[in-house]
């Protein structure tokens, strides 16, 4: 029996690993094609009016790609699976397709040392939080959905096949086509490299940093508590050290710190409104924050400790601890 659920699970992983890298081939292919089109068109002198198209919307035929691709194709293998764990997955690499394409496309002009440092930059970022998935999915590819997907399933029921569409995949388009635009910037503004772009690279190599430890902290607590359950031992209710000992979401706090680090790359080349994107991104991890810590108080094994934790902790940004009045000492 443990032998064929172990089968299953190795079958499983695979199918899953072959569905995750076979995924985005559709829009690689085209944009390729696109590429060569163009370099023969530019021989020839004639561009066919799909192409030509291609070639003057470089952010239309992104996000174009996107929703067939991301939106359309993702969705209907989330629906066939019931499971749609793959979006988690491409998060980590989408800003990477993004940088790449927006890179070579035609009609790209930058900076070369601030393209490769922006680029450098974000492989840095996706490595890290490639790494850091599937660590926490015990290096399984689609072990699970994101909790707060399965929560809204058990929301909406029969529904959820079609709500899913919009609540998972049109709205991660619209996140991460915002937040990305400072790379569409950075490959669409030739200037100077100066003083900014090195500080843009320092806030954004401290978020990484900072996520990047935060998450090996959580990943340590979370370990040694499975390995508590195992042995049936209490657990240790509450993460109080390391950077959780100065912010109840050190990791929320770093990846923030990399987008906005972005915004400042945007920012000095002159499209400082970019900022919206990080901005809306800001928005929605304060909701998920609190979603998050609603979930950690119905757990009543680290309800009380993590309610003293709330009140003395900062949320985001790492800071000294607050001290409990003795009236919240008694409660």
């Amino acid at each position: 029996m443990a032998s064929s659920s172990s089968n299953n699970t190795h079958g499983k992983n695979l199918r899953n690993a072959v569905v995750a890298l076979l995924a985005p081939l559709p829009s690689i292919f085209f944009y390729l094609s696109f590429l060569r089109h163009y370099s023969a068109a530019a021989e020839a002198g004639s561009l066919s009016p799909l192409w030509t198209w291609c070639y003057h919307h470089p952010l239309l035929l992104a996000n174009t790609l996107f929703f067939l691709n991301v939106n359309v194709l993702f969705w209907l293998i989330g629906v066939l699976q019931s499971s749609h764990w793959m979006i988690d997955l491409y998060w980590t690499m989408i800003p990477l397709l993004l940088i790449h394409y927006f890179s070579t496309h035609p009609l790209a002009q930058c900076n070369s040392w601030r393209s490769r440092l922006v680029i450098l930059l974000t492989w840095v970022w996706s490595i890290r939080l490639t790494h850091s998935y599937f660590r926490r999915e015990k290096w399984q590819w689609g072990a699970r959905e994101d909790w707060r997907f399965s929560d809204m399933h058990q929301q909406y029921g029969k529904k959820w096949w079609w709500i899913s569409f919009f609540a998972v995949y049109l709205a991660q388009q619209v996140f991460l086509m915002g937040i990305c635009l400072p790379l569409y910037v950075v490959h669409s503004k030739d200037k100077q490299l100066n003083i900014w772009d090195l500080f843009a690279s320092l806030v954004c190599l401290t978020g990484v940093t900072i996520a990047y430890f935060a998450d090996t902290q959580l990943h340590n607590f979370v370990t040694r508590n499975e390995r508590l359950k195992k042995l049936g031992q209490d657990l240790v209710p509450n993460l109080d050290e390391g950077l959780w000992q100065y912010s109840r979401h050190p990791n929320y706090f770093g990846e923030q710190l990399w987008w906005w680090g972005l915004v400042i790359f945007a920012w000095n080349l002159g499209c400082g409104w970019y900022f919206v994107g990080a901005l809306v991104n800001s928005l929605c991890l304060a909701y998920v924050t609190i979603l998050v810590e609603e979930r950690m108080l119905k757990q009543q094994y680290r309800a009380e400790a993590y309610k003293n934790y709330r009140k003395r902790t900062s949320v985001w940004v790492p800071w000294f601890k607050t001290s409990l009045t003795g009236k919240e000492k008694e409660t």
